[in-house]
């Protein structure tokens, strides 16, 4: 197989992985994965074909999705508000990832040196690299926004500004650099996915059931620099 894949123009199937810290992963900060798995032909398939525009089913995407975690399927992974789920693979048994989710881990929480050694194989892997909210915590500790724009909870960017330097550190509601995208708090990261969708697809019949998909579900896509909803005041 040919890493990474042309997102595109796939000519196999696209792994798409969220990759979850052994602390407490905050469940909005992943729950965009959903708006990817809306495209999926796994998905599509089994909607009826008058529920769309003539063809829509055309754009569906051969997306597989993984559930990451240092452990994988030995040990369930704690999200917020109480939830539990089981890996489907750990760091070993995992395939090479073509997108990537990582969404914020509880406060306090320091990863291991296993857990960042994963972030950077998939970053130098995959065609895509999202981190949602406080998650961008953990390509800023592996090293991976060394000379990068990236965004972040507007709370935390001067302090990351004073601790990596080297990160041109912006007030966006997302952020692309590249294959990395980043994002401000918890549901800013579905204005992300909804913008990923539209640049990496735009123009495709993926595209045109994007296009579809975000209308029917009501994807939010808000003024990426946070105009309707000022900071300082």
């Amino acid at each position: 197989m040919t890493y990474p894949v042309d997102l595109a123009k796939p000519h196999r199937s696209i792994n798409v992985g969220v990759v979850l810290m052994k602390g407490e992963t905050e469940l909005q900060d992943i729950a965009p994965v959903d708006m990817l798995h809306g495209l999926s032909r796994h998905f599509i398939s089994t909607f009826p074909d008058e529920l769309g525009p003539p063809g829509f089913k055309d754009g569906a995407i051969d997306l597989k999705f993984l559930w990451i975690t240092e452990a994988g399927e030995a040990s369930p992974a704690d999200l917020t508000a109480g939830l539990r789920i089981l890996p489907t693979h750990s760091f070993e048994t995992s395939p090479p990832l073509d997108i990537v989710i990582i969404g914020a881990h509880r406060f306090g929480y320091v990863p291991s040196e296993a857990e960042l050694a994963f972030a950077r194989k998939s970053f130098d892997e995959c065609a895509a690299f999202i981190a949602v909210c406080g998650g961008v915590e953990i390509p800023r500790l592996a090293g991976l926004l060394e000379g990068k724009t990236a965004t972040a909870p507007r709370p935390l960017l001067d302090v990351w500004r004073a601790q990596s330097p080297g990160t041109n550190w912006v007030e966006k509601r997302w952020e692309r650099d590249g294959k990395l995208w980043t994002s401000g708090a918890l549901f800013n990261g579905t204005d992300l996915v909804h913008n990923f969708v539209k640049q990496t697809w735009g123009g495709t019949p993926a595209g045109a059931l994007g296009t579809y998909a975000a209308k029917v579900g009501a994807w939010p896509d808000r003024d990426v620099d946070y105009k309707d909803v000022p900071w300082k005041v």
